[in-house]
């Protein structure tokens, strides 16, 4: 398992320090369409700034490394048990050297584990396909601040005026970056889900933060949403950090998994400037990198 461990822990190491490609190109486009000596220009400035230190030092991008996500599709018969060994090896060894924060406390005592390691920490998302060959394996970083600001709702809703339809997901999406502000490390990207249980509905929201940007969401009526989320949010005038101007939203990716007739969830995940997310193709061993996604 050693190649493995060390391609989990290089997987680690660039997901702390580097931002995604995609990321990357839509905060370079956003610093360019804000005003001239304005706090949101400075803010997009000084985010650059630090994702350039960043990378050239190999240093975590925030002191925050957040929750550690791992997403994992395997071909059938893949020992899970085996991987989580391995990525609690890496995450550990990770720690140490400060690719990661000593960030995982006991809940009921606060004691930190120094080590990311705990009950829940990491969190591991399987799946298993016949028709896979190699191992895909992404991983998000999601620190504490952008997952204070997610939000779920239950339709309908009086209080935001939002009922059982896609009008309805409109308000309670649109309410939830009203309600974060620049409370969430903006501009941010929200992933999110609409059907599912409490539970599923939050999942499945932050498996569309794998999604990059740039993709298009093949079901034309969500495709409308996301577009027209993203146009309105930048025209509340909230900014970077919560400073004004004109990007609050990155990107906005929405899936609608089935749901029973009584419930009608939309759950919305946060996520900050600093998008930590990364994947690797891997040998059906985990033994080589064959590519990097992200």
């Amino acid at each position: 398992m050693t190649g493995l461990n060390d391609n989990l822990l290089e997987l680690i190491r660039r997901t702390s320090a580097e931002i995604p490609d995609d990321v990357q190109r839509v905060l370079v486009e956003a610093l360019k369409a804000e005003e001239k000596r304005t706090n949101a220009e400075f803010a997009l400035k000084t985010i650059h700034a630090n994702i350039e230190m960043a990378a050239r030092k190999s240093q975590p991008i925030c002191q925050d490394t957040g929750s550690i996500l791992f997403f994992v599709h395997a071909p059938v018969g893949y020992d899970q048990l085996a991987f989580e060994e391995a990525a609690r090896t890496a995450v550990a060894e990770a720690t140490k050297k400060g690719f990661l924060r000593q960030n995982s406390v006991d809940s009921l005592t606060g004691k930190n584990s120094g080590n990311n390691l705990g009950p829940g920490t990491p969190t591991f998302h399987f799946t298993q396909s016949c028709s896979a060959t190699e191992m895909d394996v992404r991983l998000m970083l999601k620190g504490g601040g952008c997952e204070n600001v997610g939000a779920q709702y239950s339709l309908p809703d009086q209080r935001i005026g939002a009922d059982r339809d896609l009008k309805g997901c409109r308000r309670a999406i649109l309410d939830a970056v009203l309600q974060a502000q620049g409370k969430g490390c903006g501009p941010g990207v929200l992933g999110v889900c609409i059907g599912g249980d409490r539970a599923t509905s939050y999942a499945f929201s932050k498996e569309q933060l794998l999604r990059t940007l740039d993709d298009r969401n093949s079901n034309p009526e969500l495709d409308a949403l996301e577009q027209e989320i993203v146009a309105t949010s930048n025209k509340l005038g909230i900014g970077p950090m919560g400073f004004g101007g004109k990007t609050t939203l990155l990107g906005c990716k929405i899936c609608a998994v089935n749901r029973l007739p009584a419930s009608y969830f939309v759950s919305v995940s946060y996520m900050c400037w600093a998008f930590r997310r990364q994947g690797v193709v891997l040998s059906a061993d985990g033994g080589k990198i064959e590519k990097w996604l992200y």
